[in-house]
């Protein structure tokens, strides 16, 4: 459910930079077969949040040493899942309310009371590097809640990983990636468009482009892209993806949408 080549990135992360014999472990087809069939995005939510947490539990369950659960949590997390002073829940983030509850180590928070903004504050002083501390957020449950209207197949999968690497190689082309809160694509799964390639009729994907601008993600605004810049990732998009034949812009700030879809 990660981005194209975003496991071997951080393997190489982790391994290079901080020295750490990484066991990374590739558990796609166990997360398609759990969510067959699903569309709700609360139930893909919990199902890559159990999933998540029993493969930990599998191979923490192989070591020696006593095991720990360290995530990423922020406070906009735990904000947006109802566990603010007097918040309402919008939706439910996998690493706050998408654990089980019969957890089979200690659960380690360090970040649970930042924002982003602060986070890369810590991460700058610690010395950490620029890519890593200037990463855009990614959700969880990953391009799970970015496939909507649809069942998360591997097909869907493909399109949407082709489609995100187009984005991004053409936000950093454009000098713009660091400006940018986060900078996506979506695919609505259901959903088809038809269109004229050459002289034949296509019947294919629509991709929504969705890029913000924000603080510390409680509020964003969606980003005013260069029409250039989305004309040249509209065209790269469908002349180099199969089955893509239209791109939308999503142009909805938060509130009244959410930054993600689901």
């Amino acid at each position: 459910l990660m981005r194209k080549d975003e496991g071997a990135q951080v393997v190489a992360t982790f391994a290079d930079h901080f020295e750490v014999p990484l066991v990374a472990v590739d558990a796609e087809e166990r997360f398609l077969s759990s969510l067959r069939g699903v569309t709700d995005p609360e139930t893909k939510r919990k199902i890559v949040g159990e999933g998540f947490i029993r493969v930990f539990e599998e191979e923490a369950a192989k070591l020696d040493e006593p095991g720990f659960l360290v995530q990423g949590t922020l406070y906009s997390d735990v904000i947006e899942s109802g566990g603010g002073t007097g918040a309402a829940t919008i939706k439910s983030h996998h690493n706050v309310g998408g654990l089980p509850e019969d957890l089979e180590f200690e659960l380690v928070e360090p970040l649970r009371s930042l924002f982003k903004d602060e986070v890369r504050a810590v991460g700058a002083e610690l010395g950490l590097p620029d890519r890593m501390v200037w990463r855009q957020p990614f959700p969880g449950p990953g391009l799970a809640i970015r496939i909507v209207g649809g069942e998360v197949t591997r097909e869907r999968l493909a399109i949407l990983r082709d489609a995100d690497f187009v984005l991004q190689d053409e936000i950093r082309s454009a000098g713009l990636y660091r400006e940018l809160w986060q900078s996506f694509c979506v695919l609505p799964g259901d959903l088809r468009s038809v269109g004229v390639q050459g002289d034949e009729r296509s019947y294919g994907h629509v991709v929504v482009l969705r890029a913000v601008t924000s603080d510390d993600a409680m509020t964003a605004d969606w980003a005013r892209l260069p029409y250039d810049l989305v004309e040249r990732i509209a065209s790269r998009m469908i002349n180099e993806i199969p089955h893509v034949n239209r791109v939308v812009l999503d142009v909805t700030s938060k509130p009244p949408g959410t930054i993600e879809w689901e």
